[in-house]
């Protein structure tokens, strides 16, 4: 009697190298924001980084499809990596979606616009309407021209807020402060550095409330690596919070977003990012809105005392300009403790 012999199993080769193919594929998913994640932990802003964080948050949102992946196809040890970066990254990031309480300030209530004006390319109509409408009381400009003052004034600037601090110089280095109140202690601080910026700043005596130091901030922009030492400096160069004296208010276009450390350095000194604070700080603010693919991120803030408490961010429109106006209703301390 013959028997057939059981047939000899032969290698799936082609189901092996699926398998390998997979975890090839959750390994090149899940090591970019693993990387990406230590980067911005570390605080390591040098060179081209400094660009690339600015878009942590789009990373964040990668982190999640990453873990996913690796979830969907059991590959464990790419799947707890890719946990680890998802928590690290978005543990930095949601909190900017989500309102923080604020102190119990009792105070008058005041409203600051800022707006980079692209080298005076800004609309200035537009620009004395979003004050008009919104009932500003501070404004602060960058990118101010002498172009742009004249027009702002010819559109009503100059009755809506009187009081002012201006420097307009051609192309992007100008910069400007108006008030409702008066001004004290007027000056314009000059940047040694990169870009060579201009900020306009004065003491604003607001009513019931006392005076506030408010500066029109614009630090030098990392644009190239050769860049990156003057945007460190100009930052670093930013006046600190005083949270033992008078109260300042910083607002501009800072050319860094919270993933940067040299922003989140000046904040420890005492300051609040406004839209942080507001639940509103993952609202871009520059595009560019030009139709390139750059997706938007937040580089214009409101750095406010941490005694003083955020009501309100809105992220506004302002057509010729690559910039996004920012405006935050803010509530003071009554009395201040030092006049």
């Amino acid at each position: 009697m013959i028997v057939d012999a059981p047939p000899i199993p032969r290698p799936r080769s082609g189901r092996h190298r699926s398998a390998r193919l997979g975890t090839a594929l959750c390994w090149l998913a899940v090591a970019p924001p693993a990387l990406w994640a230590a980067l911005r932990l570390i605080g390591l802003d040098r060179g081209p980084l400094v660009q690339a964080l600015a878009f942590t948050p789009y990373v964040a949102g990668f982190s999640v499809l990453a873990l996913s992946l690796a979830l969907a196809l059991r590959r464990w040890w790419p799947a707890a990596l890719a946990a680890v970066a998802a928590v690290a990254l978005l543990g930095v990031v949601i909190p900017r979606a989500l309102a923080s309480s604020q102190p119990a300030a009792g105070g008058p209530t005041v409203r600051l616009l800022t707006a980079n004006l692209l080298a005076g390319a800004g609309d200035a109509r537009t620009l004395v309407e979003l004050v008009r409408r919104y009932e500003v009381d501070v404004l602060t400009v960058q990118e101010f021209t002498p172009d742009a003052q004249v027009a702002l004034d010819r559109f009503g600037l100059d009755r809506l807020l009187p009081h002012r601090q201006l420097n307009a110089e051609a192309g992007a280095s100008g910069s400007g402060l108006y008030s409702r109140w008066p001004l004290s202690d007027v000056g314009v601080r000059h940047s040694r550095n990169g870009w060579r910026f201009t900020q306009a700043y004065g003491t604003v005596a607001v009513p019931g409330a006392g005076p506030v130091r408010v500066e029109s901030a614009h630090p030098a922009a990392p644009s190239a690596v050769d860049q990156v030492g003057a945007w460190h400096a100009d930052l670093k160069a930013q006046p600190p919070a005083t949270p033992d004296g008078g109260l300042r208010i910083l607002a501009g276009d800072f050319n860094a977003t919270l993933d940067h450390s040299p922003l989140r350095a000046l904040l420890n000194t005492g300051y609040v990012d406004a839209a942080d604070a507001a639940g509103a700080g993952l609202t871009g603010t520059w595009g560019p809105y030009d139709g390139d693919l750059i997706p938007p991120v937040t580089i214009d803030h409101v750095l406010v005392d941490r005694r003083i408490a955020v009501r309100s961010v809105k992220v506004l429109a302002l057509p010729g300009s690559d910039h996004r106006p920012v405006l935050t209703t803010l509530t003071h301390p009554h009395p201040h403790p030092h006049p």
